[in-house]
């Protein structure tokens, strides 16, 4: 299949994960929203102690002295255990580029969304992008931007399936709406493959649980379900605990 006819399949597989318009009307807060502070005790928790194949990936990539663009780089999880390397970060949140910063005064933080922002980003030796394709319907100017940007490698660390795969059962109990099943990393590594780009790929497990307690999986989970938070204890009741590890890919080419 052309590379056309896989990304127009990629935005509407996206897009088919839309909340009706029926439950987004009920909803409390925006089911979109992520919390600041959850990504930086995992950010902390992940330099503490870095490992697993897209920390070894990147890292041998880097030479000495070298430079990591960080796109979508959140409070740093991906990006941060890369020091001393020179971090250039992008996002499109102010409070997850604050926290990076704060972690890493010395990082360059660009405020945007990729492939916007791309123009005023420096090229650095190693791109990387840690669970954001799945937020990107716009699929090939994204990667081609990160392409671009690398002199040696570019390095992605995406889930095997949708990111809120978790949640598909816990749709179906609340509002009777059987979830999608696509696009998957495979839907990905054909696109990548179909630009050229020689990709390797590695599966494994994430490193640390999705949530550390019932009652932070249960906030997260009636806000992307779109219930009041006051049916937090429906929650714990029904949903799968603990919530299953999901199977991450690391995906990576280097870049003539």
């Amino acid at each position: 299949m052309e590379t056309d006819e896989l990304a127009k399949r990629w935005k509407a597989e996206l897009e088919s994960w839309g909340i009706p318009p029926r439950i987004l009307a009920q909803a409390p807060v925006d089911p979109w929203t992520h919390r600041v502070e959850r990504f930086a005790k995992r950010t902390d928790r992940l330099v503490a102690e870095p490992q697993g194949p897209t920390y070894e990936r990147s890292r041998e990539a880097l030479p000495p002295g070298g430079s990591v663009l960080d796109v979508g780089a959140g409070t740093g999880a991906a990006s941060l255990r890369l020091r001393p390397a020179r971090l250039v970060a992008v996002d499109e949140n102010p409070g997850m580029l604050a926290e990076l910063a704060r972690r890493s005064p010395e990082a360059t933080t660009i405020l945007g969304r990729w492939p916007d922002v791309a123009d005023e980003t420096e090229v650095t030796d190693v791109v990387i992008c840690s669970h954001v394709v799945f937020n990107v319907p716009d699929i090939v100017p994204f990667l081609t931007e990160l392409t671009v940007h690398a002199r040696n490698r570019v390095v992605l660390e995406l889930p095997e399936l949708h990111p809120t795969s978790w949640l598909n059962p816990l749709w179906a109990h609340f509002h009777g709406l059987v979830r999608p099943t696509r696009p998957t990393s495979e839907d990905l590594a054909g696109i990548a493959r179909s630009l050229g780009y020689d990709i390797r790929q590695e599966t494994h497990l994430a490193p640390d649980a999705h949530y550390e307690t019932r009652e932070e999986m249960a906030d997260a989970a009636c806000r992307r379900l779109c219930l009041h938070p006051g049916r937090a204890p429906e929650v714990i009741e029904v949903a799968e605990w603990p919530v299953p590890r999901q199977t991450y890919v690391t995906m990576w080419w280097d870049v003539d």
